[in-house]
């Protein structure tokens, strides 16, 4: 079947991004501070397209096994590949499978760079400098997600070998066994009274109210600020938009 132009501007972007990356490692190699620098690449997500979508068919977003895809809190929205890369540092060949979180990045950054957050700084995160050396990765209570999309925030957490998805305020929690059942087939929600009562504290304690955040709506607020950053995108999108202060790349 001939490629749509959505899937081969797809495609471009995935090989742009990969030559570049691959330019920017020659480059500290050529100037001699690439075992000075660290790069950590990962996507901001798992499969990034329905699996029944046009993009999600062609290149195959089911092929890991796992249920769901991006903004949704199904592991194969939330479980996501990285790598990281610092020569002489980072042990090359490693490939590890212990979770860590995006909001690690932060601590991991300010430890490397000797920075201090500012005052009233908080974070869930924990430095990944002695996991990227090759150590385990940091130990925690559990990982918790929290997203505000359409008329009912989803929720999920991830502690040990469990996971526990809300989709709603008003709708009962599932619980998945991911040492069993990675692709979140066999919700044992009911079979496992103790985990889903950790689920609810957790849930609870995780969750930090705010008015413009509520877990049983969405605001007026964000639904017309919503409403309006994607008019602007259609615009932008319908006018072959370019910034102003635009850098031209010549050929």
């Amino acid at each position: 079947m001939p490629w749509s132009d959505k899937q081969k501007a797809y495609a471009a972007q995935v090989t742009r991004i990969d030559s570049d990356v691959g330019e920017l490692v020659d480059t500290l190699r050529l100037m001699n501070i690439d075992e000075d620098t660290v790069i950590i690449f990962s996507g901001d997500n798992g499969s990034s397209f329905n699996p029944a979508s046009e993009i999600g068919k062609r290149f195959d977003q089911a092929s890991n096994g796992l249920r769901g895809f991006k903004r949704g809190m199904y592991e194969g929205a939330l479980r996501q590949a990285a790598f990281a890369w610092w020569p002489g540092t980072i042990p090359a060949g490693r490939v590890d499978n212990q979770p860590w979180a995006f909001w690690d990045l932060m601590p991991t950054f300010a430890e490397l760079s000797g920075a201090n957050p500012p005052e009233g700084y908080e974070t869930d995160g924990k430095s990944l400098v002695s996991y990227l050396k090759g150590g385990d990765a940091p130990a925690r209570d559990y990982f918790y997600w929290e997203l505000h999309l359409g008329n009912r925030p989803v929720q999920a957490a991830r502690f040990g070998q469990w996971k526990a998805i809300r989709n709603g305020i008003d709708r009962p929690i599932q619980i998945y066994d991911l040492s069993h059942d990675a692709a979140e087939s066999n919700n044992v929600a009911e079979s496992k009274p103790g985990i889903l009562a950790k689920a609810k504290a957790i849930f609870k304690e995780a969750h930090r109210p705010d008015p413009h955040w509520p877990l049983d709506r969405r605001t007026a607020e964000h639904i017309d600020q919503a409403r309006r950053a994607w008019e602007i995108k259609k615009w932008r999108d319908q006018n072959h938009w370019i910034p102003e202060n635009a850098v031209k790349i010549s050929e």
